[in-house]
């Protein structure tokens, strides 16, 4: 009996002893773990940072053309809505009202006011706030209310360091307008061109080159919105 119970306690000692081992070796296997997990490898860092620079270059250019057709969209709202502000207070007032542009600095700027008064000159866009360069202004203006033959626009980015002009009659018409020759196959003039465009080059744009533009199509000021190509 004595012999029993003395190997019994052994047995329980010995137990505890290798329960307690276990529970050492087991925690010296997760620090050691976590040790492993505590960073990165200069290998792996590389790897991360190489992703990102490709991601980066995939994903640039198409955020900078998309910041750039909404830059030239709110330009180009800008421009139908003097257009439109004149046409309306011309038919309101009874007067002539006239919209005239130009580029002073690389900046484009616009002015709505009475035909008999001196425009008042805005930055286009007012509180978009275009830098210098960011946006240039075109037109196919060779006088107040009338383009050349063909229509096409003026790519030069200085044409408009002298002011164009259109203007309304009392009546909300366009006097003395010449929207051009019509064209053969669709039989429309090309009418008077007012171009927004993103700058390329330093002097001038190309007829490639991302743009919007509104169109006066009609003596009574009917106008449409085009872009790209439609706009040369």
């Amino acid at each position: 009996m004595a012999a029993d119970y003395i190997i019994e306690k052994m047995n329980v000692k010995l137990l505890q002893l290798h329960s307690k081992n276990a529970k050492n070796k087991l925690r010296s296997l997760v620090c050691e773990h976590n040790q492993q997990d505590a960073g990165f490898t200069l290998l792996e860092v590389l790897v991360v940072v190489l992703i990102i620079g490709i991601l980066s270059a995939i994903a640039a250019p198409s955020w900078l053309g998309f910041v750039n057709r909404q830059r030239l969209s709110k330009a180009n709202d800008a421009v139908l809505a003097a257009l439109q502000e004149a046409h309306r207070e011309a038919k309101r007032t009874k007067t002539s009202y006239s919209v005239s542009f130009k580029v002073e600095n690389k900046i484009p700027k616009i002015a709505v006011y009475p035909s008999s008064s001196s425009p008042e000159w805005q930055t286009l866009g007012g509180d978009l706030e275009f830098k210098s360069g960011q946006i240039a202004l075109l037109t196919n203006l060779t006088d107040q209310n009338k383009t050349n033959d063909n229509g096409t626009l003026d790519l030069s980015y200085n044409f408009l360091a002298t002011a164009k002009t259109i203007t309304f009659d009392y009546m909300a018409s366009l006097p003395n307008a010449y929207f051009g020759i019509k064209n053969e196959s669709s039989q429309e003039t090309p009418g008077l061109k007012i171009a927004v465009v993103i700058p390329t080059s330093a002097t001038s744009a190309s007829t490639n080159d991302m743009k919007r533009c509104v169109i006066v199509k009609t003596l009574i000021g009917a106008m449409i919105t085009e872009k790209d190509t439609k706009c040369n």
